[in-house]
C-alpha cells in the first residue's frame, strides 16, 4: 500500500492516545485535585510531553524495529499506568523504588488486588490494542523521516519537557524538594518523569550511607538536647515498674469508629467501655505516622521513635542498620521479647528486621492452626489468634514484653456473614461498608483476650496498651467517608481521620484519664519506658514521653502534614485546629514556623536511616 507522506507519524498518533488516556487517568481515576487553571493546563500538558518523550525516540530506529518499539512501549506504559492505579486504589499513593523491592509482599496479597481489579479498566488497553492494529505492514501509518525531521522531533521532545518544567516550577516553586509530596510530583510532571525521579532519589539514598561518617550526629544530637529532651519526668515515672507489657496493634483501625454505630448498634463496644475506664488513658489525639510501610512503619516508629522513610518501608530497604529499640533496651532490663503475628514471617522482611532489633521469639503463622473453621480474610480470625497465643504467653519468662499484631480489619475487610454482628453500612464503597463488620469482630477479639489474660493469671500484672496501626479508609472513599460522618472532606477532616486509637489499661490503678493533647506512634517508645521506670536520657528519639507538660508544640506526619496544639496544616492550606476552619487570609503564616520544624525533623530522622548513623554513637555511655 502507499502511504501518503501526509499522514501523521505512527509515533505521534501513540503520543496522542497515550497521553489522552493518561490525562483522563490523573483527572478523573486517580481524581488528582486542581486548584487553579494552571493546573489543570499542566495536567493536560504532562502526559502528553512525557508520551512524545518515549515514542519520539523510535524515529532513530529502522521501520521495523521502530514498529516494534511503539507495540512494547505502549504495553510496558500502560502496565505501568496500571500497578500505579491498583496500588493507588489502596493506597491513595504512587509506587516507588523501595516498593518494588517488596514484591515477595504481593503473595499475601492476593485477595486484596483482586477486589482492586474493576471490569472497566479493559477501557485502559484500548490505545495499546490500536497502536498493535496500526503497526500491521498493511496499515503502517508512519513515514520514514529525514534526518534534519529527526533532529525537529528530538528538539520538540525537549522543548516540551523544558516548559513542562518551567510551568511547574511556576506553579509549585522547589517541587523537587517536596518528595514526601508524590502526587504534586505526579500532577507537575508526569507518573512516568516522576519514576525517573524517583530511581534518581534512590541512588542518592543509596550513597548517603556510603559517605557519612558520624560527623552529621552531632548536628542532630544537639537538636533533639534542645528540643526534645528525655530528661524530663512525670509522677507517672515508674508507675508499671517490673510488670509485664502486652502491646496490641490493631490493623486499620481508626478514631471514626469509636462510639459510631450502626442502625443504632455500636461498632466498638468494649472498647468503648475500655476507654472510659478509670484503669485506662485514652489518648483522644493519638495520629498515626505511617507511609508506605504501613504497618510496619507503625513497628518502627513505636520500636525506634524515628520516622519512616517517605519512600518504601525501613522494614526492608534499611533492616540491617544500627538502632537502639525498644526490644534492644527492655532486654538490656530484663525483659524478655516476643512478637505474635499468625503470617508469613517474610511478610514486610519481618524476620530479618525483628533479629536485628532484639526480639526474642517471632511466633509467626506456623505457630498456630489454620483452618476453613478459624480463618477468613487475610488468615487466621483475631479471635482464634488471641486464643491460640495464651499458651505460649503463660510460657514465657516475666516481665516480658509481647507484641501482637491482628489481621482481621484488614483491607478490603471482607468477612463471612454468619460471623458478623453488626450491618453493614450502605454507601457506594464496598471497602467501608465491610469495614464496620470486621471491626466489630476484632472488637470482640480482644474483649475475649482480656478474659482469656484473666484466666490465666497474666492481667493483674500486666499493662496492656492497644493502639491503631494506621488508616484503614484511604481518600480514595472520601466522598463514601463524607457520607458517614454527614460533611464534606478536605485536608483538614481527611487529617483528623488519621487519629486511631491509643489506650494504655493498668489493670488496678483507678486514676488514668483521658488525654486531650496532640500525640502520635513516635511518642511510644519514650512513653513506655517512662512508665516502666526505665531511664532513657541517653537515648536519640523524636518523641516524648506523653505524659509530660511541656511538650513539643507540634506533630510531624510523614506527608508533610502538620498538627500542632492551635493548627493543622494539611493539603497546602493552615486550619484552625479546634474549629477547622481555614485561617484568615495573610494569616497563612502562623503554620510557617511548624512546617519548617517538621521539616527540619524527618530530614535529620531520614539522615539517620539513610547513613545508619547510629553505627557512630554509643548509647550506653550517654546513659545518665
Amino acid at each position: 500500500m502507499q502511504l501518503n507522506k501526509r499522514k501523521l507519524p505512527l509515533f505521534v498518533i501513540a503520543t496522542i492516545l497515550f497521553g489522552i488516556k493518561t490525562y483522563i487517568l490523573y483527572r478523573f481515576i486517580f481524581d488528582l485535585s486542581i486548584e487553579n487553571p494552571l493546573q489543570e493546563i499542566i495536567l493536560f500538558i504532562n502526559p502528553l510531553a512525557s508520551a512524545y518523550l518515549v515514542f519520539a525516540i523510535s524515529v532513530w530506529l529502522k521501520p521495523n524495529r521502530q514498529l516494534k518499539y511503539l507495540r512494547w512501549t505502549s504495553m510496558i506504559g500502560t502496565v505501568v499506568l496500571y500497578l500505579n492505579l491498583l496500588f493507588y486504589r489502596n493506597f491513595t499513593d504512587f509506587i516507588t523504588i523501595p516498593v518494588l523491592f517488596q514484591g515477595n509482599n504481593a503473595s499475601d496479597l492476593t485477595s486484596s488486588i483482586f477486589t482492586l481489579i474493576h471490569s472497566t479498566d479493559l477501557f485502559l488497553f484500548t490505545d495499546v490494542v490500536l497502536i498493535w492494529l496500526l503497526s500491521r505492514k498493511k496499515y503502517r501509518m508512519y513515514t520514514e523521516l529525514s534526518g534534519s525531521s529527526r533532529i525537529a522531533a528530538t528538539a520538540v521532545t525537549f522543548l516540551l519537557l523544558a516548559g513542562n518544567i518551567t510551568l511547574a516550577e511556576v506553579e509549585r516553586p522547589m517541587l523537587f524538594v517536596r518528595t514526601f509530596d508524590r502526587e504534586y510530583l505526579v500532577k507537575n510532571i508526569g507518573i512516568f518523569n516522576y519514576h525517573l525521579y524517583d530511581s534518581t532519589m534512590q541512588t542518592k539514598t543509596k550513597a548517603q550511607r556510603v559517605f557519612a561518617d558520624g560527623t552529621e550526629i552531632s548536628e542532630i544530637e544537639g537538636y533533639m538536647d534542645e528540643n526534645v529532651n528525655t530528661n524530663e519526668k512525670t509522677d507517672l515515672y515508674g508507675l508499671a515498674k517490673g510488670k509485664n507489657v502486652i502491646f496490641v496493634s490493631l490493623e486499620s483501625f481508626q478514631n471514626f469508629l469509636l462510639d459510631s454505630k450502626i442502625n443504632g448498634k455500636e461498632t466498638t463496644p468494649f472498647l468503648n467501655d475500655l476507654k472510659e475506664s478509670k484503669d485506662t488513658f485514652w489518648f483522644k489525639n493519638f495520629y498515626h505516622q505511617t507511609a508506605q510501610g504501613k504497618t510496619s512503619d507503625s513497628e518502627f516508629l513505636i520500636e525506634n521513635s524515628l520516622y519512616p522513610l517517605g519512600r518504601g518501608a525501613v522494614y526492608f530497604t534499611n533492616a540491617q542498620n544500627e538502632y537502639h529499640s525498644l526490644p534492644e533496651i527492655l532486654k538490656e532490663n530484663n525483659y524478655y521479647t516476643s512478637v505474635f503475628h499468625a503470617n508469613n514471617r517474610s511478610f514486610w522482611n519481618r524476620d530479618v528486621m525483628y533479629n536485628n532489633i532484639g526480639y526474642d521469639h517471632f511466633y509467626d503463622e506456623t505457630s498456630f492452626v489454620e483452618n476453613s473453621e478459624n480463618s477468613f480474610g487475610w488468615g487466621l480470625d483475631d479471635k482464634d489468634f488471641f486464643a491460640q497465643s495464651i499458651k505460649y504467653l503463660k510460657k514465657q519468662k516475666q516481665p516480658f514484653y509481647s507484641k501482637f499484631i491482628t489481621l482481621t480489619n484488614h483491607f478490603p475487610f471482607e468477612m463471612p456473614q454468619d460471623k458478623a454482628n453488626i450491618d453493614q453500612f450502605d454507601s457506594g464503597s464496598e471497602t467501608l461498608n465491610h469495614y464496620f463488620q470486621t471491626a466489630r469482630y476484632t472488637d470482640e477479639s480482644i474483649e475475649e483476650f482480656f478474659q482469656e489474660l484473666k484466666e490465666a493469671g497474666l492481667y493483674q500484672n500486666s499493662v496492656i496498651v492497644l493502639m491503631g496501626d494506621h488508616y484503614g479508609i484511604s481518600e480514595f472513599h472520601n466522598n463514601a467517608m463524607g457520607k458517614f460522618l454527614g460533611k464534606d472532606i478536605n485536608g483538614y477532616e481527611h487529617t483528623q481521620l488519621q487519629r486511631v486509637p491509643f489506650m494504655i489499661h493498668i489493670p488496678g490503678y483507678h486514676k488514668a484519664s483521658q488525654k486531650n493533647n496532640i500525640a502520635g506512634q513516635i511518642d511510644v517508645k519514650p512513653t513506655l519506658l517512662h512508665l516502666l521506670g526505665i531511664d532513657n536520657s541517653g537515648d536519640l528519639a523524636f518523641g516524648q514521653d506523653m505524659f509530660r507538660q511541656n511538650r513539643k508544640d507540634f506533630l510531624a506526619l510523614r506527608d508533610g502534614t502538620v498538627v500542632s496544639d492551635d493548627y493543622i496544616y494539611a493539603d497546602s492550606t493552615c486550619y484552625h485546629r479546634d474549629t477547622g476552619k481555614p485561617v484568615a487570609e495573610g494569616k497563612e503564616s502562623s503554620c510557617e514556623s511548624y512546617k519548617d520544624k517538621a521539616k527540619k525533623e524527618l530530614e535529620y530522622s531520614d539522615s539517620i536511616i539513610y547513613g545508619d548513623l547510629f553505627r557512630f554513637y554509643d548509647f550506653h555511655s550517654k546513659l545518665n
